[in-house]
Formats: C-alpha cells, sequence, structure tokens
C-alpha cells in the first residue's frame, strides 16, 4: 500500500475528494483525479520557439495539439531530461499534459485532513499549492489546475472569438 492510500478513512468516504497523487524532484503531489483523462509515459514533444520555460513543447495527442507542461521547470526545480510521465487533464475545457517523474496512486483524501498551507513556499511553487495532507512519509502538496496553468498558455483562437 502507498503512503498516500494509507489516508483512506473507510468510515468517512462520504466525505473525501479524489486526487491522482505523483512525485517532482522527490515530493509528493495531487491533482483533483476529475480533471484527469489519461496517463501514459514519455512521447516526443515539439518545441515551442519564444514560449515559456515551463512548457517542454506541444504534442499530437490523437490528432488534438496539446501543451505539455514540465512540471519540474513550472515548480521551479531543477529538470532533468526528456523522459517523464504525461497526466493528460482537463481545464477551462481545454486540455493540457503535466510531465511529472513518476505517477504514484489514485487517493481519496478526506477532506478534514486538508490543511491550508502556512509555510510560505518560494516563487512558482507556493503560487500552486492549494492545500497540503499529512501523509506517513511526509506532506502531499495540493496543486490548483488553474494556478499551475496561469501566465502559461493562452486560450484557443476559437475560445477568443466568442
Amino acid at each position: 500500500m502507498t503512503p498516500a492510500a494509507e489516508m483512506i478513512d473507510p468510515g468517512n468516504l462520504a466525505q473525501t475528494r479524489r486526487f491522482c497523487t505523483f512525485v517532482v524532484a522527490g515530493r509528493a503531489f495531487a491533482v483533483d483525479a476529475s480533471a484527469v483523462q489519461e496517463v501514459f509515459r514519455g512521447t516526443v514533444t515539439t518545441p515551442v520557439p519564444r514560449g515559456p520555460a515551463a512548457i517542454r513543447g506541444l504534442l499530437n495527442l490523437r490528432g488534438r495539439i496539446v501543451p505539455a507542461i514540465d512540471m519540474r521547470r513550472r515548480m521551479g526545480f531543477e529538470p532533468i531530461g526528456d523522459e517523464g510521465i504525461h497526466v493528460v487533464l482537463t481545464a477551462g475545457g481545454e486540455t493540457h499534459s503535466l510531465i511529472v517523474d513518476a505517477l504514484t496512486d489514485v487517493v481519496d483524501i478526506p477532506v478534514a485532513s486538508i490543511e491550508t498551507s502556512t509555510v510560505g513556499a518560494e516563487g512558482s511553487l507556493g503560487e500552486c499549492i492549494e492545500g497540503v495532507v499529512a501523509a506517513r512519509d511526509g506532506l502531499v502538496h495540493l496543486l490548483g489546475i488553474e494556478a499551475i496553468l496561469a501566465g502559461l498558455v493562452e486560450p484557443t483562437v476559437e475560445r477568443k472569438i466568442r
């Protein structure tokens, strides 16, 4: 059983939220699982000239062009290369890929155990954290998807016209 899975309280499942947990730079993070469409191991991305550093590139996902966000760079950690796991999610009607080091699990976290982060995380990391949950091996940082995307991707031309 993973450390994140041990947070589940079977008697309190009615008041839980489901999260997809993953690792970036040795730290545990999670995003709302309802936004996650699929997960797959690395693939080739097409670089975006003069794009934000956190955008590793674009990937062709069955004919749909999707920005691939390097979560190490987005959160201010040192990048380690082109490998990674793609966590494909939808936010605001748009599809994005978060490139993470490793996928951990999908877990139900009791709402009562979610705390706001009081420790002042520096820079980009602090902007993305919406809450934290204590696990046996440390904290799991709950990330806001909209905060991750803020300032990185433009709405599509179609959405701008509306």
